[in-house]
């Protein structure tokens, strides 16, 4: 079953860090903040949230179909996602502008700091959800601001479930915006800052929001594994760990792509973030966030 992915195609260059942001940035002076980190290691990789989820779906059996932006620069991009088998039938190619680019820098503590040039990604809203049958389940992913809103409203006008996972792009929506949101979704996937940033803005707490039409509300925790809220009632899933920590770059795709790949075949919620917090560990022990492999030991022990 096809899974419409609406979200960015980035390419990302990451930096580390050798040391600790805490020990260079000193909180009495953010006011007047000048802060340089040497990065003496550095390389590009391809991302974004789309075509991160879209890899790792991939990979672990689903069929993905991209909806999304690429710039002028962009042709390798889709030549790696048609090379996959991908459906990019929906990626528009914007001529007149870069595709989008992050900027990563990551210290010793898996922290990271990002500076992010949207440029095609800004027009995504160019795109609309198309009339398709076979489309059944789908995901509003960070991408530019109003193709976030139109295609949601477009998801639900055409019956097709979806997560909401609004990731960096939440503070760009109010609470009443945000509400709506989760009023058109089918569950809501966050990490744990961006829930409590999610009820701050909306003003209800977690569990009010788990007792509505949604099927599930999922809370990432990092290693601690993620909270699934049913109903108003909270199941903690372990996490799993990893066999080093490399790369904390498209964990919470990945972890979003066994979401899909789950609920596409109709599993307990809880099970489907027990996949999930399976791939994020496989993740963040490859640098990048499309080039962990994954094993059919790992799908099938799901």
């Amino acid at each position: 079953m096809p899974a419409l992915i609406c979200g960015s195609l980035a390419f990302d260059t990451i930096t580390t860090f050798p040391g600790r942001f805490a020990e260079q940035i000193l909180p009495e002076q953010v006011h007047i903040l000048n802060v340089s980190f040497l990065v003496p290691t550095l390389r590009r990789e391809y991302g974004g949230c789309a075509g991160n989820i879209a890899y790792t779906l991939h990979a672990l059996g689903g069929a993905p179909v991209v909806m999304a932006t690429l710039g002028n620069d962009g042709g390798d991009y889709l030549a790696r996602l048609a090379g996959w088998g991908v459906d990019t039938s929906l990626v528009r190619n914007d001529a007149g502008t870069y595709t989008a680019q992050a900027i990563i820098i990551t210290d010793t503590d898996n922290n990271q700091i990002t500076a992010f040039h949207p440029g095609a990604m800004q027009n995504a809203h160019e795109i609309s959800v198309p009339a398709r049958a076979d489309l059944k389940i789908g995901i509003i992913a960070p991408d530019g601001r109003e193709a976030m809103w139109q295609h949601a409203a477009q998801m639900q006008a055409a019956g097709i479930p979806f997560i909401f996972d609004p990731g960096q792009q939440l503070p760009q929506f109010d609470g009443a915006e945000l509400r709506r949101f989760v009023e058109m979704a089918g569950w809501v996937a966050v990490n744990d800052y961006e829930g409590r940033m999610l009820s701050e803005r909306t003003g209800l707490s977690l569990e009010e929001m788990s007792r509505s039409h949604l099927q599930g509300l999922v809370v990432t925790l990092a290693h601690e594994g993620a909270d699934v809220w049913v109903q108003g009632r909270c199941t903690r899933v372990p996490g799993v760990a990893a066999a080093a920590v490399v790369d904390p770059t498209g964990c919470g795709d990945a972890f979003r792509a066994a979401l899909l790949y789950g609920l596409e075949r109709g599993w307990a919620l809880e099970r489907c973030v027990a996949l999930g917090n399976r791939i994020g560990a496989l993740k963040i022990a490859c640098r990048g966030g499309q080039n962990h492999v994954i094993d059919a030991a790992v799908v099938a022990a799901a």
